[in-house]
């Protein structure tokens, strides 16, 4: 597995991450065994750029991966994130990004992960009641401690970005980025790639639609969120976005690799800059996703995915209303 920068910090991590929180809420049942096995085999295929968040399970997704890594911290680039405030029940308490919070949530982090700092601390959603110098001043203040190394932020906005760098140097922007989502190529791509700022796409498979595995609704797990958690799930986008894909399986059974895989490769292949963490509770899926950064696109392969999924023809929002509201501050 190649390595790629992230900023201009020094952040070196593998060309794909592994995203980490569908192995413990939101996509279905998971298997704490398989899960922990998945990591494992993550780290001999060189893919140690792992990806959790404080919200996720919620807090037992930094358990369960600090507990796979004991013992092989040095092998990983650790990520996590703070700002959605959950309580012990899975209730959603906001957004915040208050110094003492960051505070708060960092140690708890720590405690949780069972390591003594952080590689990659990342504000998860921007607090629009909380300036964002206040915010990355008190993370700034983190790194002096040494409880983490470098900055991120998720699906901030352009200005919220270059106030945020001004403070101190972000490393890493992580957003959602896939062929069924490209709105960052208007205005966040060329702000980050201007500031030196790595980019992190979440969901690059288009939360799994990508991947071609679903004929319809029905084919997903009873206890899997996705149909009423995200519009492009819904019942009357899900038949428009399943041809879409088919379009992109055909283009893929082309090249003889799978559609995922094809995802993959074609946002590895926006800029040497991006760093894909495709999320997986198993290792067959883990090994398959691996296998994409293998992958070589040509102009006309490229030309091929563009006309197969034009930019914006996913039908339906990414999110709800109420969380789109939370994206690019």
């Amino acid at each position: 597995m190649d390595q790629r920068n992230l900023g201009g910090e020094g952040l070196v991590v593998s060309e794909l991450g592994l995203g980490c929180m569908g192995m413990s809420e939101f996509y279905g049942a998971g298997d704490e065994e398989e899960s922990t096995a998945t990591i494992h085999r993550a780290i001999e295929l060189g893919i140690t750029f792992l990806d959790t968040a404080d919200m996720y399970g919620p807090f037992t997704n930094e358990r369960l991966v600090g507990k796979a890594i004991a013992g092989r911290r040095d092998e990983v680039v650790l990520a996590t994130k703070f700002g959605n405030v959950r309580g012990e029940d899975g209730s959603f308490h906001g957004v915040s990004g208050k110094p003492d919070y960051v505070r708060e949530a960092c140690d708890a982090s720590l405690s949780r992960l069972g390591v003594d700092h952080i590689d990659l601390y990342y504000q998860h959603r921007v607090d629009p009641e909380t300036p964002i110098d206040e915010t990355v001043g008190a993370m700034k203040e983190l790194v002096e401690a040494g409880k983490i190394r470098y900055l991120g932020l998720s699906e901030a906005g352009a200005e919220t970005i270059r106030k945020a760098h001004a403070v101190h140097p972000i490393s890493a922007l992580q957003s959602e980025y896939s062929l069924f989502t490209r709105d960052v190529e208007d205005e966040i791509l060329p702000t980050v790639r201007e500031l030196g700022i790595g980019f992190v796409p979440y969901s690059p498979l288009g939360r799994g639609f990508l991947t071609g595995r679903w004929r319809s609704i029905e084919d997903m797990p009873e206890d899997d969120t996705r149909s009423a958690r995200f519009p492009r799930f819904a019942e009357e986008n899900f038949k428009k976005n399943l041809e879409l894909a088919d379009r992109v399986r055909e283009v893929a059974e082309g090249k003889g690799i799978t559609p995922g895989q094809l995802a993959l490769a074609w946002l590895l292949a926006q800029g040497d800059d991006i760093v894909p963490i495709p999320g997986t509770k198993r290792r067959e899926y883990l090994e398959e996703n691996a296998a994409g950064a293998g992958v070589t696109l040509t102009e006309d392969d490229l030309a091929g995915i563009e006309e197969a999924m034009p930019r914006g023809s996913a039908a339906g929002e990414r999110y709800a209303e109420e969380q789109m509201r939370a994206v690019g501050r």
